[in-house]
């Protein structure tokens, strides 16, 4: 068998092999890729990387004959990234910037693994590269639309959550809230923490965390308002406790107090992040437009 491009790439990168004598698929794979474990290759076949005459294989038993050629590597045909309730704003070798649709859980629960941001984003970057993998570094709410970001590497993951507060420039909201609130801008500042029911609650500073929402009203009527949100710090459900304290939840969140739900969701969205790149230091800026939905409120 003669490697017609046999550079050792650390991971195979368009790599070719002419078959030489009969044979089936995972012997000669395990033959020519001396250099990759056995689960490695299961995997380049899993994620359809493996081309027999360029016909795309995931059988670890087709024939081989001689004069065949077995081409292995990234898929460059790839399609590129699309899915109903992800949008891809932002991709470098270091970080995903997405914004997630209402509905969608940022990652698995032991009821739901599949249908998540996480699993979707790892699947899309592991059928270019087997190797890739996604690092979570912040959640959204299931019905919370928005932006959010991975990171594609361990390194970059921890760059940037042991430094959160000072990377994170700017981290900014949007909701209809029951009421308008009074006075129209102002900060929501208490301690909350999560009870054994997993329901985050104001509390004492002892046995809470500090929570600091700042927020101004857009529009409103006799019944909504609109609101953005601005997060000095991002404790769980943070934005959801602090309008129900202040006696205007956000509509939709029945949870968080909610009696209406006018929009047939969460009407909270992240439309804005700003943040530090944790490798090249440049500043990052993504902004997404207020759902259409939101705004139909107050015309």
């Amino acid at each position: 068998m003669k490697p017609q491009n046999s550079s050792r790439a650390k991971a195979p990168r368009s790599r070719s092999f002419e078959v030489q004598e009969e044979n089936t698929l995972m012997p000669f794979l395990l033959q020519v890729l001396h250099d990759q474990s056995r689960t490695a290759v299961k995997s380049f076949l899993a994620h359809k990387l493996v081309q027999i005459n360029n016909r795309i294989t995931t059988q670890f038993d087709s024939p081989l004959k001689p004069g065949d050629t077995v081409s292995v590597g990234m898929n460059k045909s790839a399609a590129p990234f699309h899915h109903p309730m992800l949008n891809l704003l932002y991709e470098d070798e270091h970080l995903l910037v997405v914004e997630k649709a209402s509905g969608l859980l940022s990652m698995g629960t032991e009821r739901d693994k599949t249908k998540t941001a996480y699993y979707i984003l790892n699947n899309y970057l592991k059928n270019k590269d087997p190797r890739n993998h996604i690092f979570i570094l912040h959640r959204l709410d299931k019905e919370t639309s928005g932006i959010m970001m991975f990171a594609k590497n361990k390194k970059v993951q921890e760059t940037l959550q042991k430094n959160w507060n000072e990377m994170i420039r700017e981290r900014k909201y949007v909701a209809v809230v029951e009421g308008c609130p009074q006075p129209e801008q102002g900060q929501v500042k208490s301690y909350i923490s999560e009870n054994k029911a997993l329901i985050v609650h104001a509390t004492s500073s002892q046995d809470g965390k500090l929570a600091i929402t700042n927020y101004t009203t857009l529009k409103s009527n006799r019944q909504f308002a609109l609101v953005e949100l601005e997060l000095e710090t991002g404790r769980k459900n943070q934005i959801r406790v602090h309008m129900q304290e202040i006696g205007h939840p956000v509509t939709g969140d029945p949870k968080y107090g909610a009696t209406k739900n006018p929009l047939h969701r969460l009407a909270l969205h992240a439309f804005k992040l700003n943040f530090t790149h944790p490798v090249t230091g440049k500043v990052m800026k993504f902004e997404t437009p207020v759902p259409t939905k939101f705004t139909t409120l107050f015309k």
